[in-house]
């Protein structure tokens, strides 16, 4: 009579361990936890090309020590002015202590690649005019919606010293890992 109980027993705890076990080395189950995961960052290394002289489609413009700082400027891959442009370097900086908050102090980084297209929207309210400043990352559009992260720029040491600053641009981005339509 006892023997049927025992047996029983057995083959109850060798179900419940192969469930137990299948469970921990199921790769359905590893599958699952991968995909829950966040992104990664993503990071990218790109330089803002000094303005060339006669040439209307990229512009600097300072109106003074107090004033305001508008430029309009080329983004390439590689510190070469024959770097592929991967896009434009916009901004509009008004450095006076009282706007040191404005609005307006926002770098826009648009890139038109295949593998990113879209807007960069970067806070520039603590600008130092030092050689090396790290910026925050608001927001984009595209590849970019809702990004947020850490932009530095800092000015690059390969151009000669006979042409305007060209800068070093490193971006640290989070991306959404999932967007969901807007219904409507």
């Amino acid at each position: 009579m006892m023997r049927p109980k025992i047996i029983f027993c057995i083959a109850v705890s060798a179900a419940i361990l192969a469930v137990i076990l299948l469970a921990l080395v199921s790769p359905v189950a590893h599958k699952k936890a991968q995909k829950n995961q966040t992104k990664p960052w993503v990071a990218l290394s790109l330089y803002i090309q000094p303005p060339k002289t006669g040439n209307s489609d990229q512009s600097l413009t300072s109106t003074n020590s107090r004033g305001a700082f508008i430029f309009h400027h080329t983004l390439t891959e590689g510190p070469e002015n024959t770097s592929r442009v991967v896009g434009k370097a916009q901004g509009f900086i008004i450095p006076v202590e009282h706007f040191a908050h404005s609005a307006f102090n926002i770098i826009y980084l648009t890139f038109n690649m295949p593998e990113y297209s879209g807007s960069l929207s970067i806070q520039a309210n603590h600008v130092e005019h030092k050689g090396r400043e790290e910026l925050t990352v608001v927001g984009g559009t595209g590849a970019f919606a809702f990004a947020k992260g850490l932009a530095v720029f800092a000015e690059s040491d390969t151009q000669p010293s006979n042409i305007d600053a060209m800068y070093h641009v490193k971006l640290q981005l989070k991306l959404p890992h999932q967007l969901r339509p807007i219904p409507g």
